[in-house]
């Protein structure tokens, strides 16, 4: 039991006394103020002299009142006290005002684990202006992480369910055991089918159990920097120029995505009424189809269906009119929010 919840109960105690002296020394023929006052005193033992002259009954009622009353207010004020000390009383402030913090995310990422991989996703993750939560067990992680945050085991509903899993956009399990990982991916698929999850393998077997598992992704991240320092060295212009337009922040050319929403604009149009290049200045590099394929042999008449996603190049001005274009007239959902899960899973 924490030191606050011991505390708290401690309090109770001596309240309760509190309520039993007063309501004692009302029947035996005090005035409420004059019984509080009393009780108070006889409890903490200050030595003031009797309110009223006591007669057997009341000296009986009163020892009974010192023996109970002095330890439960001793062991009260001593819980309080290193509580206080100790800093358990700033740690379970702190702590609830995580807890609001987190309650008012909405279509935030859940990182899961927050070693070297987690840490770089949540990095990139708040590097493009988007709301997250880090998970880890471990305390002391979790007091480096600059993020709203919660300390607990993953593989636990109630933890998932702390960090907002209900009102999350996506979920990333970077826990260092592939057994974890797919036991998170497991519990967070069933408490959200919607829920887009993206989940570490550090074997390469554990990939096809993780999307058997529900994940939407299952990232190597060992194969997949060994697949980019061999980009590197035998094309090492192309390879930098992608690394650049995907995570240089001060490069004003970006590469994003887009999904076309039922009631956005450009939906049911072909690319030559869209236009894109002269309506927004935008290149576009190709277009993922409702079916999952990706397709840059782009024709004029290609239809672009709701759920159609784009792959577009642009700097800021001109991705902000691509974002008008795909996104929904009213309430509509950020294009930019990224690929949905049924897109993904193909």
């Amino acid at each position: 039991m924490s030191s606050i919840r011991r505390a708290a109960r401690a309090i109770a105690a001596f309240l309760v006394v509190v309520v039993i002296g007063t309501a004692g020394y009302v029947i035996l023929g005090f005035g409420l103020l004059d019984a509080l006052y009393q009780t108070v005193t006889t409890i903490t033992t200050v030595g003031f002299r009797e309110v009223h002259p006591l007669d057997s009954s009341g000296q009986i009622f009163t020892i009974v009142l010192i023996l109970c009353g002095f330890g439960t207010a001793l062991y009260a004020f001593g819980l309080v006290l290193e509580t206080l000390l100790e800093g358990h009383l700033q740690q379970h402030l702190e702590r609830r005002k995580m807890e609001r913090e987190i309650g008012r995310t909405n279509g935030h990422v859940i990182v899961c684990g927050y070693g070297r991989s987690g840490r770089a996703a949540a990095d990139y993750v708040a590097s493009e202006g988007r709301q997250l939560v880090v998970v880890d067990r471990d305390p002391e992680r979790v007091r480096m992480a600059p993020y709203p945050s919660v300390v607990g085991d993953v593989t636990d509903d109630e933890v998932l369910l702390a960090a907002g899993i209900e009102r999350a956009q996506a979920l990333i399990a970077a826990l260092d055991d592939d057994a974890d990982n797919v036991y998170v991916t497991l519990s967070s698929r069933a408490l959200r089918s919607d829920l887009v999850i993206v989940a570490r393998a550090r074997a390469e077997a554990a990939k096809a159990k993780l999307l058997r598992a529900g994940a939407d992704r299952a990232v190597n991240p060992q194969l997949n920097g060994g697949r980019r320092m061999g980009g590197f060295a035998l094309s090492p212009h192309v390879a930098e120029f992608l690394d650049v337009v995907m995570h240089d922040e001060t490069l004003d050319y970006r590469i994003e995505q887009f999904e076309l929403g039922e009631t956005a604009p450009a939906a049911r149009k072909t690319l030559a009424q869209l236009d894109i290049q002269s309506s927004a200045g935008a290149k576009l590099l190709a277009v993922r189809s409702v079916g999952g394929r990706f397709v840059t042999d782009l024709s004029a008449d290609t239809l672009l269906e709701p759920q159609t996603v784009l792959i577009v190049l642009g700097n800021a001005v001109q991705l902000a009119a691509v974002r008008q274009l795909m996104s929904e007239p009213v309430e509509g959902r950020d294009a930019t929010k990224g690929i949905g899960a049924e897109a993904l899973r193909h």
